[in-house]
């Protein structure tokens, strides 16, 4: 870390002098080609509504956790964050329902469930505040190490089971044919997701924690010509829109996650006149 520091030092910025906003610049750089990574796919495949019931069953974790007295929950939420998304994609290879209508079920049954167990007993809903709203700027190097640990355990999963990845999305019916392990590749993929959504949901809030999942990848989608540029350029909106926000958030006074997420909006909206342009 103390290489970090000494490299922000030298920046042109004084914003970056801080050692929260030192700390907050480096998670921004580890957690942003997360969320473009995986956007890719939940747009692809359609499961846009699934990241958000995944950070619901975040919270009902965390409320758990809490409950229990365990004092960072967080680990908790990773737990039962990876049950929901195993247990959803066994219901959904079992399942004649769409997943649309499954993400529906299982998001508010972990609504519902959170706000039980984090009232039980006349407890009180203003201290899970910090997970609804999120604070990126409380960040420590102890959870900046572990995003670089979670950030190299997804790139690896990504480079050996990227093109599979994309085929069971596209078409599972041809990817099943070729051999692929169809419920496991998607197993794996739905798990990562809950991994980099859990981790997150302190720092960007679970109300707009979903817009990060989304954005970058349909911002892509708008401009791309191949596979190689949607992720690339979905990677580099993520980045784009986290350090700015960053950045605005310092300046404001604001949310930092809120700040991020009007920004990727803003690229939603240039990126769609700029492919309307194309047409």
């Amino acid at each position: 870390m103390d290489i970090w520091y000494s490299i922000c030092d030298t920046l042109p910025f004084d914003m970056f002098h801080w050692t929260f906003m030192q700390n907050a610049l480096l998670a921004v750089l580890l957690i942003a080609p997360l969320f473009g990574l995986t956007s890719t796919m939940v747009v692809t495949g359609r499961m846009s509504f699934f990241s958000d019931a995944l950070g619901h069953s975040a919270f009902t974790g965390i409320a758990i956790g809490a409950i229990c007295g365990i004092a960072n929950p967080t680990w908790t939420a990773v737990l039962f964050a990876i049950f929901f998304a195993v247990l959803f994609s066994f219901i959904r290879s079992k399942s004649n329902h769409t997943a649309d209508t499954l993400i529906g079920i299982f998001s508010s049954t972990a609504v519902a469930l959170g706000i039980f167990v984090a009232t039980l007993g006349g407890g009180s809903f203003t201290k899970y505040n910090k997970y609804l709203i999120g604070d990126i700027l409380s960040v420590t190097p102890k959870e900046i190490a572990l995003l670089a640990v979670v950030l190299t355990c997804v790139v690896v999963f990504w480079i050996l089971y990227a093109n599979r990845l994309t085929l069971c999305v596209i078409h599972p019916q041809l990817a099943s044919s070729r051999g692929i392990a169809l419920n496991f590749t998607q197993t794996c993929f739905t798990v990562a997701i809950a991994v980099v959504v859990t981790l997150a949901i302190s720092w960007v809030g679970l109300l707009i924690l979903n817009s990060l999942l989304v954005f970058p990848g349909v911002i892509a989608r708008n401009v791309a010509k191949n596979l190689k540029q949607y992720h690339l350029i979905s990677i580099v909106s993520a980045l784009l829109a986290g350090i700015a926000g960053l950045c605005v958030s310092f300046i404001l006074g604001t949310s930092a996650g809120a700040a991020i997420s009007l920004i990727l909006a803003a690229l939603f909206v240039f990126s769609f006149l700029l492919r309307k342009a194309r047409i």
